[in-house]
């Protein structure tokens, strides 16, 4: 699929108003230097609407375009989970955790585990998230926008993956989250036009002819299975999506661990003006992420149809349901292309750059500052920029050996990810709302998190233990081979909250500096987020009464 003019200037149009309002935003007034609060929390002064979108932008990647556009196409509606009980879990957070956090005053998540803990586990976690997220996120999010663009362009991936890195570095390594933020109120504006568009344009073709509306109604009644919120057991994806378990277990842990507790999320709401702001800013990104799955998975079924239809080549999509937004890519008109086009570069250099922001602001500030408390603002931020250009080229390094053999991407993180959720959650929740709970209760929880995930894993692949772990499994009736990993991650979680109050309980208290006093934070809430709040509920219980 060739890029026609009218799509090259309009990518070069967003291109230019992009580093145009990156540099503008990351300007300081005469004679001030910028500090580490600058660069990394953009000066505690960003408004209600630049965190919501900020929010979103780095939310919604490579990852979730191409991920859960493969995902529409094999599972259906269901994966829109992902999606649509995020939203709660953001109003969760926004009225019961950020009160605390911003009482604190802290840049990191693990600089609230230092408060909390001390700084071992301050320092065990900050590793560990600067491995994830330059490992695993920023090199999941750099291959499939490598292969999304190689789809449309024909580029080779790495020099797709090599292009995206550019323009992510070049317009954010030098403001910081300031011009991460509010650069993404242009992204998001982009990405949901885009959105819209591939999602019009799919619709029609199903439709042919008759309208958006009349190829939705189509789509329900021609593959009526793949509009099912609640998966049977037969269904072949129930192991990804494990019907009610979806809405009664180890899913809403990966939530609490993504929007909660997550470095490269929550860090817009640290540099939030305001609580009030914060909390605005959050349930405005919980509004926004309603409409996600309609300019996400809604295209991916269509891309169904149109396969089965003979309007697709469905072998190409059965094969690699990664590729299917790509391939719906190459349906749009010229002009709209460009676009659509722009879109998928802005979910992707959004989501790159508020990595890169994060680990940055994780290693300076958690394992460098800690090491050399004695320089400059300016040496700090120095140092964050450098980290953030060494992570992308790490990631660049790692990309196609890590994921170029993977099936689908979007499970496959999930699934992975979901090793040490249940005890980062375990130790967040314990730590925020049970003053009892110490620093080897914390430890505890955290070892048996990746312990008992690894045994899981472990039994659930036989042939590792020569037979054996099929058998155990059964012992305690459980079939090794079919567990889905969302119940897994339940089990896991529920047996690290246990083992977390019982080593607690049998070790000393934690010192009284380091417990959070419930009774001394104003969990109260402005009129506008309860209203917003309502509503959203309310849209998702009609949804899913709609959708079961």
């Amino acid at each position: 699929m060739a890029l026609e003019l009218i799509d090259l200037v309009i990518v070069g149009l967003y291109a230019v108003v992009l580093f145009g309002l990156a540099n503008w935003v990351s300007r300081e007034k005469a004679g001030h230097e910028k500090n580490a609060e600058d660069y990394f929390l953009a000066g505690k002064a960003l408004p209600w609407w630049a965190v919501g979108t900020s929010l979103i932008a780095a939310n919604i990647s490579a990852e979730q375009i191409i991920g859960q556009s493969g995902q529409g196409y094999v599972v259906g509606l269901a994966i829109a989970a992902y999606e649509w009980q995020a939203a709660i879990v953001l109003l969760v957070v926004a009225k019961f955790f950020l009160p605390i956090f911003l009482d604190r005053k802290i840049y990191t998540m693990p600089q609230f585990l230092a408060q909390r803990y001390g700084d071992q586990i301050k320092t065990v976690m900050a590793v560990f998230w600067i491995f994830l997220y330059t490992a695993v996120n920023l090199t999941s999010v750099l291959w499939l926008g490598g292969l999304a663009i190689s789809a449309v362009t024909g580029v080779p991936v790495l020099m797709a993956m090599m292009g995206l890195a550019a323009f992510a570095i070049l317009y954010s390594i030098y403001g910081g989250l300031k011009a991460v933020a509010l650069t993404d109120v242009i992204q998001v504006v982009i990405l949901i036009a885009g959105g819209i568009v591939i999602t019009a344009i799919s619709l029609s073709l199903v439709g042919d002819g008759a309208g958006a509306w009349a190829g939705f109604n189509t789509l329900m009644a021609q593959i009526p299975d793949h509009f099912d919120m609640i998966l049977e057991p037969e269904n072949p994806s129930y192991s990804a999506l494990p019907g009610i378990w979806t809405l009664l277990g180890g899913l809403w842990v990966l939530h609490f661990s993504y929007w909660g507790f997550n470095q490269y999320i929550i860090q817009r709401a640290l540099g939030s003006k305001s609580l009030n702001e914060a909390q605005k800013g959050l349930a405005f990104a919980a509004g926004l992420k309603l409409l996600i799955p309609v300019i996400v998975v809604v295209p991916g079924i269509a891309a169904l149809y149109l396969a089965q239809n003979g309007m697709l080549d469905q072998a190409t999509l059965d094969a690699s349901p990664d590729s299917t937004y790509g391939v719906l890519m190459t349906l749009v008109p010229g002009g709209f292309r460009g676009l659509v086009f722009a879109a998928l570069i802005a979910a992707v250099v959004s989501s790159l750059a508020s990595m890169m922001n994060s680990i940055s602001t994780i290693f300076t500030m958690d394992v460098y500052r800690a090491a050399r408390s004695d320089q400059s603002e300016h040496h700090y931020v120095t140092v964050g920029r450098v980290a953030s250009l060494s992570a992308m080229v790490i990631a660049l390094v790692l990309a196609q050996p890590f994921l170029g053999g993977m099936e689908s991407a979007f499970q496959y993180i999930q699934e992975y990810t979901g090793f040490i959720a249940p005890g980062v959650v375990a130790v967040f929740l314990l730590g925020l709302f049970w003053k009892r709970v110490n620093t080897p209760g914390a430890f505890a929880m955290l070892l048996t998190s990746v312990g008992l995930s690894f045994l899981f894993w472990l039994l659930a692949n036989p042939t590792l233990l020569f037979g054996v772990g099929s058998g155990l499994l059964g012992l305690i009736g459980l079939d090794s081979a079919d567990l889905p990993f969302v119940i897994r991650i339940w089990i896991v979680f529920l047996t690290c909250l246990v083992i977390g109050f019982g080593v607690s309980l049998m070790t000393p208290k934690p010192a009284e500096e380091r417990v959070v006093v419930l009774s001394q934070m104003n969990f109260a809430t402005q009129p506008v987020f309860n209203i917003s709040a309502i509503a959203i509920v309310v849209i998702l219980v009609g949804i899913y009464m709609v959708y079961w």
